[in-house]
């Protein structure tokens, strides 16, 4: 079981307010309190403020790897009698937690060849990711954390991200013949994205999008001259190539489209015995290309990740500190170097 000391120190992680732009104090935390006898700390600076830490124990053949960051506003912990809530206890500071408990039972046991690598900005961009990607060698496999209910990923969706921009003709609103709004572009262009057919995946599932930042300052007695939003989809393996056909197609005098590019499906590594599912959310992963083998797999539910309610059960938390110890002793053994 988890020890009274253990709780305490993931609650004093979640008591540093490592919410996007801060979690450079969070990862500073780390660097400090998560020294042992078996371990030796290095920090990586991403280029904006913020910092990356590897735990290693020996040569990291096996990474476990999260995220420090989290998404705002900071909610304080409170310790309740079957949980821990605030922010981060479910996205993603459990899964640091978590992992770092798994890193201690292994030194415990007298292994090495693994480490733990936490990384600054995934709820931005996966800048860390892309910055230890850029700076640093990869590894055998990494084990990615988020909240996926103790299960193993099998696939995740990918995403796309588009900005728009609506171009009308301004004019006094009492005589909307003489001119055209963004706002009437823009909603024919929602009509149109809510009818449209997206190739089915048996796997994934759907596809879904979502339309956000969405600007028309225009005053109400005059027609939108122009209107912005940006527009992001979870894809499949069956539609990622055709989601970018389908907004090139809305491109017009009017209507400009722009690709910001995103994160492909992708297919992971799974242990034997261990439960599985499909995720439709995004993560750090696809950004680690420089490790053979990818995995992904936490506590706590995606469901609760992002919300006033945000929450880990302590039973959720042993649960993957055991899975985490089990599945790096499998991949020492069966996957690395083989």
């Amino acid at each position: 079981m988890i020890t009274e000391k253990g709780i305490q120190l993931f609650l004093d992680f979640l008591s540093i307010d490592s919410t996007t732009g801060r979690e450079r104090a969070g990862a500073e935390w780390l660097a400090t309190h998560l020294k042992t006898p078996g371990n030796r700390v290095e920090t990586h600076e991403v280029g904006d403020g913020s910092l990356n830490v590897l735990l290693s124990w020996g040569t990291p053949k096996v990474y476990f790897c999260s995220h420090c960051d989290t998404v705002p506003p900071y909610i304080p912990p409170t310790l309740r009698e079957d949980r821990i809530e605030g922010r981060g206890s479910c996205d993603a500071k459990g899964q640091v937690f978590s992992m770092f408990l798994a890193c201690r039972r292994l030194e415990e046991m007298g292994l090495t060849g693994f480490g733990l690598l936490v990384l600054a900005g995934e709820e931005t961009g996966s800048f860390g990711a892309k910055a230890w990607t850029r700076d640093c060698p990869g590894g055998d496999v990494v084990i990615v954390g988020e909240p996926t209910g103790n299960a193993m990923v099998t696939a995740s969706k990918g995403t796309q991200s588009f900005s728009m921009t609506f171009r009308g003709t301004p004019c006094h609103s009492g005589y909307p013949q003489l001119g055209e709004s963004a706002v009437d572009l823009f909603l024919d262009f929602a009509d149109r994205l809510r009818t449209a057919w997206f190739p089915p995946d048996p796997e994934l599932g759907e596809t879904t999008w979502n339309i956000g930042k969405l600007s028309s300052d225009n005053p109400q007695n005059i027609l939108s001259p122009e209107l912005t939003c940006r527009v992001y989809f979870r894809t499949t393996f069956a539609s990622h190539a055709f989601v970018g056909s389908l907004m090139e197609g809305f491109q017009s005098d009017k209507v400009r489209v722009e690709a910001h590019g995103g994160d492909t499906p992708m297919h992971y590594l799974t242990v034997p015995g261990l439960p599985t599912t499909t995720v439709a959310f995004g993560s750090d992963a696809p950004q680690l290309h420089k490790f053979g083998k990818r995995a992904l797999c936490g506590p706590g539910s995606i469901t609760v990740a992002h919300t006033a309610a945000e929450h880990v059960l302590l039973a959720d938390l042993e649960t993957a500190v055991g899975q985490y110890v089990e599945t790096a002793r499998y991949l020492l053994a069966e996957v690395v170097d083989n």
